[in-house]
C-alpha cells in the first residue's frame, strides 16, 4: 500500500486569509509599510525609565508628644491611632514604633487595592483620624501624614560652597530649586540637608536669679512686645485709614535693645542680661554630605510616564547654565545619575535584542534555505544555502516588533527592564507562527507546487493549530496579567508585550508572510531539474522525508510507539526527577540589581546624639574615601538616603543612624568592595553596627532572613525575642543577626518631694519647663525676616548646661517671687527605659533579623531555621504561653504574597488553555494528551538551574508558566497533524510515525529559535534564571514531545500497527 501524503489534500472552500492577502496585493504592501513606520515612530515615542511604575501602597502618620516614655507613646497615642487605622477600607498591614516623645506608624494597604482607589484610602484615612484627634492627650503635635513614597529622586545634586553659611548655601539652594522646576518633565525638587535658622537668646540663669527676676516674666514680655496684632482702622468721610502699633523686632538689634522691667522697676535692656545671636538649629537635623564636605542636596522627581532619558538632557543643560550663574565658591555637582543608569541599562538590552535577533536569523536561514545538491558532488560543493526562506522571516521580526512598539505606546508602556526583557523572550516565540508558515510554504514548493498554491496551503494546514498554540503560549502569560499584587504590577508588562506580540506573530504569519514568500521564495533546484525533465511532483511524495537523517529518526519512533510503555515509565521517571531537582534549587525573590551603587548602613546604639554619629561618620567617610576603586562617597546623617531608585527599602529619620551611598568604578570593583565593606567595618568601626549591601532589582525587603516574635507583654517578649537570636546566631550561614528594639536608653528622673513642691507654690510642670529652658530652651516667638520666619530661642549659655550635674542647678521661681535651685525640692535618680518599641497589628512585635553568607538564599536559610523555631514556639505553648508566636517575614513572606497572587490566576489559565484545546482537538482524550505534556519540561528547568546554579526566582517561576504553554503548542501541532492524516484514512500506526517525523523540522525549529534567543539573555542578573529555566525546559520538553507524545498516543488509543505492512 502506498502511503498517501498530505499533498493529495484538496483546498477547503472555507475563507482562507493567505489568499485573500494574495488577491489583494496592494493594500498588503501598504499595510506593510505604514504599520512598520507608525512602529519606528512609536518606539521613539515611548518613556524610557529604569523599573516600570508601581503604586506604593503605604503611608507613615508621625506624632509627637514631648516628654512621654515610648511605653506612654505606645499606650496613649499609637494604640488609639492603629485602631482607627484598622477600620480603613482595604487596610493590611500596620506596623509602628514608639520611641519616647515620638510614635510613627506605617500603614499598609492590601495589595489587591486598584491603583486608582489608592488616593481615596489615604483621604479617608484623613478623615478618620481627624474624628479621633480629640481622644488623644492634649499636648500631642500631630498627627502628620506622608503618603508620596513613589517620588523616586532619579537625578540628585549637591550644593557644596567654600566659605559661606548654611543661610546663604540655603538662599542659593531655593534659586538653584527654583531654576529646576522650570525644567519640563520635572515634577518636584526637593531639598535636603538644609539646617534651619534660629535666634538664641541666652540668659545665665544665675544673673537673672540675682537680679530678682522672673524668668517666665521675661519671656512674656518678649512675646507681647513683638506681637502682630490689629490695633483697627480709623473709618474718616473718605478714607478707612488702617492704624499700626510700631515695637516688633525688625532687626537683632531690636531684640537686644528691648526693655525689660526687673523686680523692684528699674529698667534694663536684654542685652545687659542675655547674649542674642544666629545660629543653626541644636542638635542638627539630617545632614548630607558629599565626599567629604557638608552639602544641601536637591532631589530631582520626574513627573509620571516620563522619558528619564531626555530629562536626563535637560537637566544636563540646565545644570551647567545655573553653574555658570553661582557665586565663586559654590559648586553644583551631580551625586545621583539615574538617566545614565538608564541609558546604559536599556542600551544593553537592546545589544541583546540586536544579538537574538541574529541568533534567530541565523536559525531561520540556515533551517529554511539549507538544501543538498542533487547529484554526487565533493563535501564543500554538497550543499547549498538559500537566502530567500530566511529572509521572509527576517522581515516578520522588525514587522512584529513594529506594531509591538505600536501596542506598547497605546497601552501606556515605556520601554524599561521589564517591557525590554519580554521583548526578548516574545521574540523566541513570536518567530515561531513565521517558521511554521515558511517551513510550509518551502516543504510544499520542494514536492513540486507553484508560490501562490504554497502559500494558500500552509494557511489551510496550519493556520487554526497555530492560532491555537500561539494563543495556549499566550494563556502561560496570564497568571501574570491577573496577578492583583504589588509584584503582579511590576511585572505587568511581562504580560502585555509577550501577549501582544505572540498574537501579532500569528496575524503576520497568515497575512504578510504568503505575500512575502510568493514575492520571494523560489522553486528548489531537485523540483525545477524534475519538472524539466518532465516528471510530476506526485511520483515521488516521500523524497524529501526519505534522506538518512529521516530514516534514522524514523526508527527511533516506531522503537518508541512499539515500546510504549517503557518509553511512558522512562518519561514519568524523568518528570519525578525534575520535581526531586526542583527541591534542591535554591528559592529567591528578585535578585541584587545590577546598578553600581553599594548601600552602607551604620546603626548605632538607641539614644546615641547626632553629634557622636556625626564624628563616627566622617572617620568612616574618609576610610571609604581612601579604598582604591572608590569614585565618590555621599552618606545622609540621621537618616536613610532618599528614594533615589523606584525599589528602594527606605530607612526613616532617626538620630542613631547613617546611610551611605558608595559609587565603585564598574561593577567587577562592587563586588570586591563590597566583600571588603563588611570585614573592614567590623574591625576598624566595632562602636556602630555596620552593614553593606546592594540596591535590590524588585520590590523591597529589609533582610534576607526575619522572623517576626509577637506578644503582649514588652517585658516577657524582649526575653522570647533573645532566645530566637541565639538560634539565628548559632547558625554557622547567618551573619550580623540583630533585633529592631535595639538597646534600652538611659534617662534622668527628677524625684520630686511633692510636700515641699507644694507649701513653696511649684508644680511638676514648672519644673519641667524650667529644666527644658536650661537644657534645650524654650520657644519666645518668631523673628520675621523677608520670607522666612526664625525662632526666638531663650536658653542657658553652654557651660551651664553642657553636663548632667548642670541640672541641679536650674532656678525655680517659687510662690512668693524668689528663685530656688531644682535641687533643693527635687532628686535626679538615673534609670533605663526601652528606647524604641515596635509593633504589628496593635501586638508588640520584634522583629529578629540578619544577613546569610555568600552564596545562599535566604529562603534556603529560612528554612533550615524554621524546625528549631517551631520547637522552640511549641515549648512556649507547653509552658502556657501560647499568646507569643514566631511568624516569618522577610523575603519569604513577601514571595509568598507574590506567589499566592500569581496562583489565584492559574485556574483561569488552565480552564483557557484546555478549552482552546477541545476547540482545535475537538475530543476530550487528544486534549487531555496534549494538556499532560505542559510539565514535561519541569526536569529540563531543574536540571539548567542546578548546573548553572542558578537560584528559582519570582521571574524564573513566571517563565515557567509560561513554558507551559510553550510545550503544549507543539504537542497541539502534532496531535493535530495525527489527526488530519488519519481523517484521510492512512492507518493509525503510520499517522503516528510519519507526524512525528514530518513535524520534526518544525517543532525543533520553534524551539532552537526559542531557546537560542534566550542566549544573550541568560547573562543578565534579573532575566537570567527565567532565561536558563525556559532553556532547559525547552530543550527536555522537545525531546519529550517527539518521542514520548507518539508513545502517549499510542497507548491511549491502543494504536495496532497495521497487519499488512507487518
Amino acid at each position: 500500500m502506498k502511503l498517501q501524503d498530505d499533498t493529495q489534500v484538496q483546498p477547503r472552500a472555507s475563507f482562507n486569509l493567505s489568499r485573500w492577502a494574495l488577491e489583494h496585493a496592494a493594500l498588503t504592501r501598504y499595510l506593510m509599510v505604514v504599520l512598520m513606520l507608525l512602529g519606528i515612530a512609536a518606539y521613539f515615542q515611548l518613556g524610557q525609565d529604569e523599573d516600570p511604575p508601581f503604586t506604593f501602597r503605604a503611608m507613615v502618620v508621625r506624632s509627637y508628644w514631648p516628654g512621654a516614655t515610648a511605653q506612654q507613646m505606645a499606650e496613649q497615642v499609637t494604640d488609639k491611632l492603629e485602631r482607627t487605622l484598622q477600620e480603613v477600607p482595604y487596610a493590611d498591614k500596620i506596623r509602628s514604633y514608639s520611641k519616647p516623645g515620638e510614635s510613627l506608624i506605617i500603614f499598609q494597604i492590601k495589595d489587591s487595592s486598584k491603583p486608582s482607589d489608592v488616593p481615596n484610602v489615604w483621604y479617608s484615612v484623613r478623615k478618620k483620624i481627624g474624628d479621633m484627634r480629640y481622644t488623644l492627650p492634649s499636648n500631642v503635635q500631630g498627627p502628620f501624614f506622608n503618603d508620596e513614597f513613589g517620588d523616586v529622586f532619579g537625578v540628585i545634586y549637591a550644593l557644596e560652597s567654600d566659605g559661606f553659611n548654611y543661610a546663604e548655601l540655603k538662599t542659593f539652594a531655593d534659586d538653584v530649586r527654583q531654576q529646576l522646576l522650570r525644567v519640563p518633565d520635572v515634577a518636584k525638587v526637593d531639598l535636603f540637608g538644609q539646617q534651619d535658622e534660629k535666634l538664641y537668646v541666652e540668659v545665665s540663669q544665675k544673673r537673672v536669679a540675682q537680679l530678682g527676676l522672673d524668668m517666665n516674666s521675661v519671656l512674656s514680655q518678649l512675646g507681647q512686645q513683638n506681637a502682630i496684632e490689629s490695633a483697627g482702622a480709623v473709618q474718616t468721610p473718605l478714607d478707612a485709614v488702617q492704624v499700626r502699633v510700631a515695637g516688633q523686632f525688625n532687626a537683632i538689634e531690636d531684640l537686644k535693645a528691648m526693655p525689660i522691667r526687673g523686680a523692684s522697676g528699674q529698667q534694663l535692656r536684654l542685652s545687659d542680661i542675655a547674649e542674642v545671636k544666629r545660629g543653626l538649629v541644636e542638635p542638627a537635623t539630617v545632614k548630607v554630605r558629599h565626599q567629604g564636605k557638608e552639602v544641601i542636596a536637591l532631589g530631582v522627581s520626574m513627573t509620571k510616564g516620563g522619558d528619564i532619558v531626555a530629562l536626563g538632557h535637560a537637566l544636563k543643560t540646565a545644570s551647567e547654565r545655573i553653574e555658570k550663574q553661582l557665586p565663586l565658591g559654590v559648586k553644583l555637582v551631580q551625586m545621583q545619575d539615574q538617566p545614565k543608569a538608564v541609558t546604559t541599562s536599556v542600551g544593553e538590552f537592546i545589544h541583546v535584542l540586536i544579538e537574538a535577533v541574529g541568533i534567530v536569523l541565523a536559525v531561520s536561514f540556515l533551517s529554511l534555505g539549507l538544501h543538498k545538491r542533487p547529484g554526487n558532488n565533493p563535501l564543500w560543493r554538497r550543499w547549498t544555502l538559500d537566502m530567500r526562506p530566511g529572509l521572509v522571516v527576517g522581515i516578520t521580526i522588525p514587522l512584529v516588533l513594529a506594531v509591538t512598539f505600536l501596542c506598547m505606546q497605546y497601552l501606556g508602556i515605556g520601554l524599561h527592564k521589564i517591557s525590554l526583557g519580554s521583548l526578548i523572550i516574545a521574540l523566541g516565540l513570536l518567530v515561531d507562527d513565521a517558521i511554521i508558515a515558511v517551513e510550509m510554504m518551502v516543504r510544499k514548493m520542494e514536492e513540486g507546487y507553484d508560490k501562490v498554491r504554497s502559500a494558500t496551503f500552509a494557511y489551510e494546514l496550519t493556520a487554526m493549530p497555530m492560532l491555537t498554540g500561539t494563543l495556549i503560549t499566550a494563556a502561560g502569560f496570564l497568571p501574570i496579567g491577573m496577578a492583583k499584587s504589588t509584584v503582579g504590577e511590576y511585572t505587568y508588562a511581562i504580560f502585555a508585550v509577550t501577549v501582544v506580540a505572540l498574537v501579532l506573530s500569528w496575524i503576520v504569519s497568515v497575512y504578510f508572510v504568503p505575500y512575502l514568500g510568493t514575492l520571494l521564495l523560489k522553486p528548489p533546484p531537485h523540483v525545477v531539474a524534475a519538472q524539466a525533465a518532465g516528471h510530476s511532483h506526485e511520483d515521488e511524495p516521500h523524497e524529501m522525508f526519505d534522506t538518512p537523517f529521516y530514516t534514522g529518526f524514523r526508527k527511533l519512533v516506531n522503537a518508541c510507539v512499539q515500546y510504549r510503555w517503557i518509553t511512558i515509565g522512562v518519561t514519568i521517571l524523568v518528570f519525578a526527577l525534575g520535581i526531586f531537582g526542583m527541591g534542591r534549587v535554591q528559592q529567591q525573590f528578585f535578585p541584587d540589581s545590577s546598578r553600581p551603587e553599594i548601600l552602607v548602613d551604620l546603626w548605632f546604639p538607641e539614644g546615641t546624639s547626632f553629634a557622636a554619629n556625626q564624628e563616627v561618620t566622617k572617620r568612616v567617610e574618609a576610610r571609604l574615601m581612601a579604598e582604591p576603586g572608590v569614585v565618590t562617597v555621599s552618606e545622609w546623617v540621621g537618616s536613610g538616603v532618599p528614594r533615589f531608585y523606584l525599589p528602594l527599602d527606605q530607612v526613616f529619620p532617626q538620630t542613631n543612624v547613617t546611610q551611605f551611598i558608595v559609587v565603585p568604578q564598574d561593577l567587577k570593583t562592587r563586588e570586591t568592595l563590597r566583600l571588603k565593606f563588611d570585614t573592614l567595618l567590623a574591625q576598624e568601626f566595632p562602636e556602630a553596627r555596620g552593614r553593606v549591601k546592594l540596591l535590590p532589582s524588585g520590590p523591597p525587603v529589609p533582610y534576607p532572613v526575619q522572623f517576626r516574635v509577637v506578644g503582649t507583654d514588652p517585658q516577657v517578649l524582649r526575653e522570647r525575642a533573645d532566645e530566637v537570636k541565639a538560634i539565628l546566631r548559632a547558625n554557622d550561614h547567618m551573619r550580623g543577626v540583630n533585633d529592631n528594639w535595639n538597646e534600652s536608653v538611659k534617662v534622668i528622673r527628677l524625684e520630686v518631694d511633692q510636700a515641699k513642691a507644694r507649701a513653696l507654690g511649684v508644680s511638676s510642670q514648672a519644673i519641667a519647663q524650667a529644666a527644658k529652658i536650661m537644657l534645650e530652651g524654650s520657644n519666645i516667638g518668631q523673628f520675621r525676616e523677608g520670607d522666612k520666619l526664625i525662632d526666638i530661642v531663650l536658653r542657658q549659655p553652654l557651660d551651664e548646661r553642657d553636663a548632667i550635674t548642670d541640672i541641679g542647678n536650674a532656678y525655680l521661681p517659687t510662690a512668693s517671687g524668689k528663685s530656688i535651685p531644682l535641687t533643693q525640692i527635687a532628686k535626679p535618680v538615673l534609670n533605663w527605659e526601652p528606647g524604641v518599641m515596635w509593633r504589628e497589628g496593635r501586638s508588640y512585635a520584634i522583629t529578629v533579623q540578619g544577613d546569610i553568607i555568600e552564596g545562599l538564599q535566604g529562603a534556603t536559610v529560612t528554612a533550615e531555621l524554621q524546625p528549631q523555631l517551631n520547637a522552640l514556639a511549641a515549648r512556649w505553648a507547653a509552658q502556657g504561653q501560647s499568646n507569643y508566636r514566631i511568624e516569618v517575614a522577610g523575603a519569604v513572606e513577601e514571595s509568598s504574597k507574590g506567589s499566592s497572587s500569581i496562583a489565584a490566576g492559574m485556574p483561569v489559565m488552565l480552564f483557557l488553555t484546555f478549552t482552546l484545546l477541545m476547540l482545535q482537538l475537538q475530543s476530550f482524550s487528544r486534549a487531555m494528551l496534549v494538556f499532560l505534556t505542559g510539565p514535561l519540561g519541569i526536569a529540563g528547568v531543574a536540571g539548567a538551574l542546578l548546573a548553572l546554579g542558578r537560584p528559582f526566582g519570582f521571574v524564573a517561576l513566571l517563565g515557567v508558566i509560561a513554558l507551559m504553554g510553550m510545550i503544549q503548542r507543539n504537542s497541539v501541532i502534532l496531535i493535530d497533524q495525527i489527526e488530519q492524516d488519519r481523517a484521510r484514512g492512512v492507518p493509525a500506526w503510520d499517522a503516528v510515525v510519519e507526524s512525528a517525523v514530518r513535524r520534526l523540522r518544525p517543532i525543533v525549529l520553534t524551539a532552537a529559535a526559542a531557546v537560542l534567543a534566550m542566549i544573550p539573555l541568560s547573562r543578565s542578573v534579573f532575566w537570567g534564571p527565567m532565561a536558563v529555566a525556559i532553556m532547559g525546559g525547552l530543550i527536555v520538553a522537545t525531546a519529550l514531545t517527539l518521542l514520548a507524545l507518539p508513545a502517549m498516543y499510542a497507548a491511549w488509543f491502543r494504536v495496532k500497527r497495521d497487519p499488512i505492512r507487518g
